[in-house]
């Protein structure tokens, strides 16, 4: 990646009150990881298992942890000291992520805006965008292009609708939000009544979705509308792509789900949780605050204490390790069993 200006190494230094280990006047002109870094580039260490990447890098600067004594640098190669070198490198990263910054209030001639509408004049409205009835589009929002807004949606302030973003109506979008292409909002929910002669009819879903501050969602999700009532999402929350969230689902704030985590319809997760990748949970149960799922866990039934839960069923994960290393034992288990019952039976004539 290139920085929007070259730094210098002591530039770097400077920002985070860093110890140069080498020439400080070195030239800065990209970001790369370690084990793809080359001459004028910075990347970061703070784990030893890259440490192989780290004595063969050609990066011309390096941020390490205080006190750094693995390695030396090599000859036009700089380290540089800092309390946290992951957290530096992120912040040089935010310092110079501002493609987005360049969506500054337009209106492309392709857009089609309802005339009930209201958009914000900060606002970027991009091509083939479609803004239905009563909509109102907050300041400083980015809408980029072909992006479906429904009759009566709501996005707020300082927002950022990748391309392709469906909301269906009286979709209720808070501020700083992030979604990703793909992601469908306010879908109808799985609902049917099964009849006597294995036919299905449709249950209506006229609720809808709710989405507070802070929130992102990755590419492809999908967010169901409710029956009645929202589907609600609170503020802080961080869905990853390809995450299936089912009608009245309510997610706590802060929480966070990796890539394929299916939530069933109408129920309610807590705050602050953790759910890994491909971790399924069924309806109507509750997850309280504060509760990691390693991945592909299943959970069907409502987990009230707080803690790090594995597998299907889930179980606290030191119990869930230990079952699963004697799991790993029952072969030779079997084995010493049949053993010992052939012993039983020839020399003493015991049958099992």
């Amino acid at each position: 990646m290139e920085l929007n200006t070259p730094l210098t190494c002591e530039d770097i230094a400077n920002l985070f009150n860093g110890k140069i280990l080498g020439n400080k006047d070195l030239k800065i002109f990209r970001l790369n990881r370690i084990e793809f870094a080359k001459e004028g580039d910075l990347t970061f260490f703070n784990d030893k298992k890259y440490l192989k990447y780290l004595e063969h890098s050609e990066a011309t600067a390096v941020l390490v942890p205080r006190n750094f004594t693995l390695s030396s640098p090599k000859q036009n190669q700089s380290f540089i000291e800092v309390d946290n070198p992951y957290l530096a490198f992120f912040q040089i990263l935010v310092q110079n992520d501002t493609y987005y910054k360049q969506f500054k209030s337009f209106i492309h001639k392709s857009a089609v805006i309802d005339i009930t509408s209201q958009i914000h004049e900060s606002a970027y409205i991009g091509a083939n965008v479609v803004i239905g009835k009563n909509c109102k589009v907050g300041e400083n929002t980015v809408i980029l292009p072909n992006v479906t807004l429904y009759d009566n949606v709501q996005i707020g302030n300082n927002c950022l609708i990748h391309s392709n973003v469906v909301c269906y109506y009286n979709t209720i979008i808070g501020n700083n939000c992030i979604i990703h292409a793909g992601a469908v909002i306010g879908s109808d929910g799985f609902g049917f009544i099964e009849n006597k002669d294995g036919s299905f009819t449709k249950i209506p879903q006229l609720g809808n979705v709710v989405i507070g501050n802070n929130v992102e969602i990755g590419a492809n999700t999908t967010i169901d509308r409710a029956i009645v009532g929202s589907t609600v999402i609170e503020d802080g929350v961080k869905i990853d792509n390809l995450v299936q969230i089912a009608h009245n689902v309510y997610v706590g704030e802060n929480t966070a789900m990796a890539a394929q985590v299916g939530i069933s319809g109408s129920t309610k997760i807590g705050k602050r949780n953790r759910l890994a990748g491909q971790v399924g949970i069924a309806g109507h149960i509750e997850i309280t605050d504060d509760v990691v799922l390693e991945a592909k866990s299943g959970v069907a039934k409502s987990i009230n204490e707080s803690g790090v839960y594995f597998g299907a069923p889930p179980k606290k994960k030191i119990e869930a390790f230990k079952i699963l290393m004697a799991t790993n034992e029952l072969p030779k288990l079997i084995q010493d069993f049949n053993r010992l019952k052939r012993i039983l039976e020839e020399k003493f004539g015991i049958k099992l």
